[in-house]
């Protein structure tokens, strides 16, 4: 393992606090938005709105939860064997939180299919009609569209082998 101790103590700690401020958010909508009309952030741009989804993003494969939690189990077991067998040193700690952000927003929404059957989504970003989507997705979202920049502009095709192999490369910490 490349990682260290403390380190891997802290990406344990901020994993939970991911998972804990979405999931507390999603209670929150359970018990404050369920059956109510929406509440309005800011009129014509945000509102709070609870909505049931059983699919994906923008509801892709609806009612398809078998399928959904296998491939967000082994998607998400593939980033932590990835996360843990990265190369040490801080070039790769950017590379780790967008790990750990998309990890934790993955975990938050399997916690709701596994228990719920469906995922709470509450934020409605009116001006441009996006579907509804939680703080899980926010976290997906940011981890993946970051990780996607550093991939094309900060990192070296050399720097990213180990993410592309199923094999660890071993680098100096």
């Amino acid at each position: 393992m490349k990682i260290k101790k403390q380190h891997l103590i802290l990406s344990v700690i901020a994993l939970c606090s991911l998972l804990l401020a979405d999931q507390y958010t999603k209670r929150l909508a359970i018990s404050h938005l369920k059956g109510q009309e929406s509440f309005v952030i800011i009129r014509r741009v945000l509102e709070f709105s609870y909505l049931e989804n059983t699919g994906a993003a923008f509801s892709s494969f609806a009612g398809r939860q078998t399928l959904l939690i296998c491939l967000t189990t082994l998607v998400t077991l593939l980033l932590v064997w990835k996360y843990l067998t990265l190369p040490g040193g801080k070039r790769f700690v950017p590379m780790r939180l967008c790990m750990l952000l998309i990890i934790s927003g993955a975990v938050g929404n399997l916690i709701d299919r596994v228990s719920r059957n469906y995922v709470v989504d509450f934020i409605y970003f009116v001006p441009i009609d996006f579907p509804k989507f939680n703080v899980a997705d926010i976290y997906i979202t940011v981890g993946v569209a970051v990780l996607a920049v550093l991939l094309f502009f900060y990192y070296t095709d050399e720097e990213l082998e180990p993410l592309l192999t199923l094999r660890a490369k071993n680098s100096p910490d």
